[in-house]
């Protein structure tokens, strides 16, 4: 093997050419999916307070929205609902004529070919901010299973492209898929949230999704931050019932996790990249303190880099526009 001088590794990085020809990892827009938060109302854009540039917005504002990001050329959306009432089974996550159904409605009649993933889990829905049904203070898993089956069935009769269970309940995707099946929804895939971490940075996703727990917390079903075998028994868990996509969230704190997941399972892999790694970027940006956009495209790079295929984040607009003027 050559070495020093004979083997120079700065000559492939002197000309900017030969960098950009040997890049081993590349964005294109085809890898974001941008999360948007629907409520209740006419005519409503309120910014969320610890994730600039980032609204509740009534249908009507979502459907402007999602033509916007249509036209800068992000193929996919995930929604998350906020309903007008809330009760103790989240009712209105599977009502017909819930805020998410009427949404996806709306973007499917205004923007058809923009990709629809829709969220499934009952925290913004039930009065406590809990993933599911509860029994005293402890979830309980198979009952709210049955709800999450209808929750999904009701997205996709509203036209969700893709649905995405967050919720963590063991058998939920074996469930869910057998149910889509049997009502003839066969080519509708799921993408698992395989291994949610219970994590400190989801704090200004509570803010917008309006989804704090009354009590308590959510270490009995979101994985303990130490443990990275758990996540590769939860994929492989949900890979057997019949998970099409797998998702490891939060992304950036879970790299290893991500890079674990392509190499043992080779699946299709969606990393998000949740609220608290949004906010703090943009926070230390505002100060100063970074070059934001720098920081934003070399962390959904390394995201990429990890083995994420598609990548939920706050920054797919911004990382739109930066693409379009980058690769002119």
């Amino acid at each position: 093997m050559a070495l020093y001088p004979t083997k120079r590794l700065r000559r492939l990085r002197y000309n900017p050419i030969i960098r950009n020809m040997i890049r081993e990892t590349t964005l294109t827009k085809d890898d974001f999916i941008y999360p948007l938060f629907v409520i209740p109302g006419k005519n409503i854009k309120r910014e969320v307070k610890s994730m600039p540039g980032n609204y509740q917005m009534s249908v009507d504002e979502i459907v402007k929205e999602c033509k916007k990001i249509y036209s800068l050329g992000i193929p996919a959306i995930i929604l998350f609902g906020i309903p007008d009432h809330k009760d103790e089974v989240g009712s209105g996550a599977y009502d017909s004529n819930g805020i998410i159904q009427q949404a996806v409605k709306a973007i499917k009649k205004e923007v058809k070919d923009l990709l629809i993933i829709t969220d499934v889990c009952l925290c913004e829905y039930t009065s406590h901010g809990h993933c599911g049904v509860l029994g005293g203070e402890e979830i309980l898993n198979d009952e709210t299973v049955e709800l999450l089956v209808k929750e999904s069935i009701s997205h996709v009769e509203a036209g969700a492209d893709i649905i995405a269970p967050s919720d963590m309940m063991d058998g939920r995707i074996g469930a869910i898929r057998k149910a889509l099946d049997g009502k003839g929804f066969y080519k509708i895939p799921i993408l698992s949230y395989a291994a949610k971490y219970a994590s400190g940075y989801y704090g200004p996703f509570r803010e917008a999704a309006e989804s704090t727990p009354a009590f308590g917390d959510r270490r009995s079903h979101q994985m303990d931050p130490g443990n990275s075998m758990e996540a590769m028994r939860e994929i492989e868990e949900d890979i057997e019932e019949g998970a099409d996509i797998i998702m490891v969230k939060p992304a950036g704190p879970y790299l290893d996790v991500i890079y674990q997941a392509k190499q043992k399972f080779g699946m299709p892999t969606a990393a998000y990249q949740v609220s608290g790694e949004f906010a703090m970027i943009k926070a230390a940006g505002k100060n100063g303190w970074i070059d934001e956009e720098r920081i934003m495209m070399e962390s959904l790079t390394a995201i990429k880099r990890a083995g994420a295929d598609m990548i939920l984040t706050y920054f797919a607009k911004d990382a739109a526009k930066y693409l379009d003027r980058t690769n002119k």
